[in-house]
């Protein structure tokens, strides 16, 4: 039987992916954001998942407003890096996990999830840019990816309590695919920030300090927000936290958290952060 061995959630702001390629993980502004991915990389490297099941949001690179889906599972036996307008990132393909998709494709409609299905579409930096950090790539990945995307762009957006509700029959799938296969779910996005209107540059480290806490101790209460409760609080583009939600969904009842980074450098507050269970402790 396949298992849920963890969660990660992490931002996944393109100047990640950008600041890597150009090996600046050293530098003094940016040394604090890599460092705090070395944990990440390293119990990665002690779990040895099969799988990172992936919540997260295409940026109009591979969906287009003409037919943006709500959730979209990608079924492809390899993805590829997206180009996004300055070349594509020096990372190899990373192998799909088919027979796993197409069960979780047929468990997540028959739990009343009407999934869109996508094949040959790249991964853009809503997957790519943490992804890069976390896990060798050299000559290839370690391990396989499910994507699962998310609509945080184009209204109307999926609630917190629905996207939670997802993360909750994405494990029920997992838990019953009879491959005996680890899996880590990861969720993206955040935290913090607003890139465009009056409000451009907003930042709320209170607001994100609450938001951490509560998604490990009361997850309920983050799901009964609205989207404008999440605007007002965390900046416009806070929003995606959602997926961290569809994330927690997929966990443990009760967990904890392993290891925690936040920096805030540029206009997010970047954070990643490890979740196990409290009985697997």
């Amino acid at each position: 039987m396949a298992r849920i061995i963890g969660g990660i959630g992490t931002s996944h702001v393109p100047t990640l992916g950008l600041a890597y390629d150009r090996k600046r993980q050293q530098d003094p502004a940016w040394a604090p954001l890599f460092d705090g991915y070395l944990p990440v990389a390293e119990w990665l490297a002690r779990k040895k998942p099969d799988v990172l099941v992936f919540f997260y949001n295409d940026h109009a690179n591979s969906f287009f407003f003409d037919c943006y889906p709500t959730f979209a599972l990608g079924v492809s036996p390899t993805f590829e890096m997206a180009d996004e307008g300055a070349g594509r990132r020096p990372l190899p393909d990373i192998r799909g996990n088919p027979a796993l998709a197409a069960h979780m494709a047929d468990s997540l409609v028959n739990d009343e999830f009407d999934m869109a299905m996508f094949q040959d579409r790249p991964l853009d930096h809503g997957c790519n840019s943490p992804l890069g950090l976390m896990w060798p790539h050299e000559p290839e990945w370690p391990g396989a990816i499910l994507p699962i995307a998310i609509n945080v762009l184009q209204y109307p957006l999926p609630t917190a309590a629905r996207c939670y509700k997802l993360g909750q029959a994405v494990r029920r799938a997992i838990e019953s695919f009879p491959e005996d296969l680890s899996v880590v779910v990861v969720g993206t996005g955040g935290l913090s920030h607003q890139i465009h209107g009056e409000r451009t540059g907003f930042n709320n480290l209170a607001w994100d300090d609450e938001f951490l806490r509560l998604f490990v101790d009361q997850p309920q209460e983050l799901t009964a927000l609205r989207h404008a409760d999440f605007i007002r609080r965390g900046g416009a583009e806070s929003v995606e936290v959602i997926m961290w939600l569809a994330m927690r969904g997929a966990l443990d009842e009760r967990i904890r958290c392993v290891h925690q980074n936040q920096y805030l450098a540029t206009t997010t507050n970047m954070a990643v952060a490890i979740y196990e269970s409290q009985e697997a402790a």
